[in-house]
């Protein structure tokens, strides 16, 4: 048995538009020789004791845990989950669910903005002919995948909405992911509806429904358009933070 591994997971760079201004990771590099002073501060002897006088490489970080791929907990959308609740933070999530079977819907031809409903969801899954089972883990292929990096990548995709969000849940569904910066479409589009409507629910209308049914979701997946639409495992462990509201993974589909 031969088993493939796809990355599905985005490289976390700076200086790219990653993410809304001021949002963005920061990553200071260092080489082999810059570590001089830690070196003697620790060891006591200097880089030229060592191979070629070069000691330790490294790398200071300054993200959010929403940077990068990650996976949302239900903590991040709201105080209660599951009609009241406490939500459960990032290292709360169950890790059964982040090693299950991957479905992948196709939505790179809605317009960017859009959001999705659940006859599309419906639709989608009697085009690729296949029944959800619990603890399926639903990627969204939008028009935001081949964009990260790019000036317009926050922009960019469709958007899961409430009904499409709970009819993903109330089918068992507990851990799903888009290739774009958010689940729920993009701030743009999302104010321009509550500026003519007034209508407040709109904001975080898919985030939102996990009030009522706890769920994870990833952000910023990438590489889903060489996902078949079935027929992989999805592998998504996040990086244990105590009480986050994320966790950063390296996601990636497997095939056997």
């Amino acid at each position: 048995m031969t088993r493939r591994f796809v990355d599905i997971s985005v490289p976390l760079r700076a200086g790219i538009k990653s993410d809304p201004p001021g949002l963005e990771p920061k990553i200071q590099y260092f080489g082999h020789k810059d570590g001089l002073d830690d070196l003697e501060a620790l060891m006591g002897f200097g880089n030229d004791k060592l191979p070629d006088g070069e000691a330790w490489a490294f790398e200071n970080v300054q993200m959010s845990t929403h940077n990068g791929t990650h996976l949302d907990a239900p903590w991040h959308y709201h105080s209660t989950m599951d009609g009241g609740k406490p939500s459960a933070t990032i290292d709360e999530i169950p890790l059964d669910w982040c090693f299950r079977p991957g479905v992948k819907l196709d939505f790179r031809e809605k317009p960017d903005g859009y959001i999705c409903a659940a006859a599309d969801v419906e639709h989608e899954l009697s085009r690729i002919n296949y029944e959800l089972q619990p603890f399926d883990i639903v990627l969204i292929n939008t028009s935001a995948g081949t964009r990260y990096g790019e000036d317009d990548y926050v922009d960019r995709g469709c958007g899961m909405g409430r009904d499409a969000t709970l009819y993903l849940l109330n089918r068992g569904v507990r851990l799903a992911g888009t290739d774009g910066w958010s689940w729920d479409a993009p701030f743009r589009f999302t104010r321009e509806r509550i500026a003519r409507t007034r209508d407040y629910s709109l904001f975080w209308e898919g985030h939102k429904a996990g009030r009522e049914i706890g769920y994870c979701h990833l952000e910023k997946l990438h590489n889903l358009e060489s996902l078949p639409a079935t027929g992989f495992t999805v592998c998504c462990f996040p990086v244990k933070v105590e009480r986050a509201s994320a966790g950063w993974t390296r996601a990636v589909a497997i095939f056997e």
